[in-house]
């Protein structure tokens, strides 16, 4: 048997991680900026994270939620701590698209209706309703179709406030900042916006911060900026610093039944631990302090490029937009500097490291995109 091969692939296999850094199988050393997807939140091989994991293996590694699971009372007690939604409660599942699913699921559960409101370049997820909210109809399959998703303009006001006059809605998903879109940030007062018109026709507010969220902005949610509260928060990536978990964050005024929503690997016993070693290097280290001002420093020092057309984002989520004669950045950076980032098609480099990365390393990839850059200059 071979691997379905769905994935383009860099030649590159990595082998160990320490931090903001990892190494290939000729012991070449990399800088990180990407951590697979925003994955990598309290860096490669964090002690906490890995004493953690080895002493839950040698205790007991998994059982269903049939059972008391303390850890997982223990994660939502110090989630809602850390996130500032002490109210909230907590349902664990493995992914963001699992997490998305259930987000929409419920919300429908929740009044009955069926119309969801999605924006342009949104990306929630594969599974069969996230990827139906997904702005991109080259991954969504026939059997994944439905007129029950309306896709409006990013930020668009007016065509919010109409939508909402002439449907049924049920619920509204946005990423507080789109990651695959290109680092979009959300504006404030379409973020509020959202809640206003959510409270009048009674629709669910669902923040997607999937990629937006878990400290990366330096707020815990990116959503926060907006000084409202949304009724589902949807998490990943960066809550298992690597190991597979996802969750929705569910406001009080929804409440649950049995059988609602149900997982089997969901809030397994190493997933918590897991999670809790990420909150905890997140809350007593100030990594969501660290990524708002090493992420500030990147972006100031960006917008000095001339070449660079517009730097987005917020903390340690940002996007470079480049002009297309600058597409191959990324993989000058890669292969010239050994320096991990990632895409948003056509030509926006997104960084998104480990919240605890150092200002030293800030100033090693800006030295290198500044040569990226001049050595590109002298081609042209």
């Amino acid at each position: 048997m071979k691997l379905f091969d769905v994935y383009p692939i860099n030649p590159i296999e990595i082998v160990k991680g320490v931090g903001s850094l990892v190494y290939d199988a000729q012991g070449t050393e990399y800088l990180d900026l990407y951590g697979g997807h925003a994955v990598i939140s309290i860096g490669h091989t964090n002690p906490r994270y890995v004493k953690r994991l080895e002493d839950q293996l040698h205790q007991i590694g998994f059982y269903s939620n049939s059972v008391e699971i303390p850890l997982q009372k223990q994660l939502a007690e110090k989630l809602g701590r850390v996130s500032g939604k002490n109210d909230y409660q907590l349902f664990l599942c493995n992914s963001g698209a699992e997490a998305n699913e259930n987000a929409l699921k419920l919300a429908s559960f929740y009044n009955g209706k069926k119309k969801v409101i999605a924006f342009s370049k949104a990306f929630h997820g594969r599974t069969s309703l996230a990827v139906a909210v997904t702005d991109n109809p080259k991954i969504v399959a026939p059997v994944n179709e439905t007129d029950n998703v309306i896709f409006l303009p990013w930020c668009d006001e007016s065509a919010l406030e109409h939508a909402f006059s002439q449907n049924e809605i049920s619920s509204v998903i946005i990423e507080g900042i789109q990651g695959v879109g290109g680092i979009q940030v959300a504006t404030e007062s379409f973020l509020q916006k959202i809640r206003a018109l959510c409270d009048q026709y009674n629709a669910v507010f669902i923040a997607d911060s999937v990629q937006c969220g878990y400290g990366r902005t330096g707020k815990f949610y990116s959503h926060d900026f907006a000084g409202v509260d949304a009724d589902i928060y949807s998490m990943a990536k960066g809550m298992g610093n690597g190991f597979p978990i996802g969750a929705i964050s569910i406001s009080p005024k929804i409440k649950p039944a049995y059988g609602m929503l149900g997982t089997t690997f969901g809030g397994n016993h190493l997933a918590c631990a897991a999670a809790l070693a990420v909150l905890e290097e997140i809350e007593e280290n100030n990594l969501m302090q660290n990524a708002a001002e090493v992420g500030q420093y990147l972006i100031t020092e960006l917008r000095k490029f001339e070449q660079v057309i517009e730097v987005r984002g917020r903390g340690l989520m940002i996007g470079i937009e480049l002009p297309q004669e600058l597409a191959d950045v990324r993989k000058e950076l890669l292969y010239k500097h050994h320096i991990f980032t990632g895409e948003a098609k056509p030509n926006v480099v997104r960084l998104l490291p480990a919240l605890n990365l150092t200002k030293a390393h800030a100033d090693q990839f800006l030295e290198a995109f500044a040569q990226t850059l001049k050595a590109a200059h002298a081609v042209a």
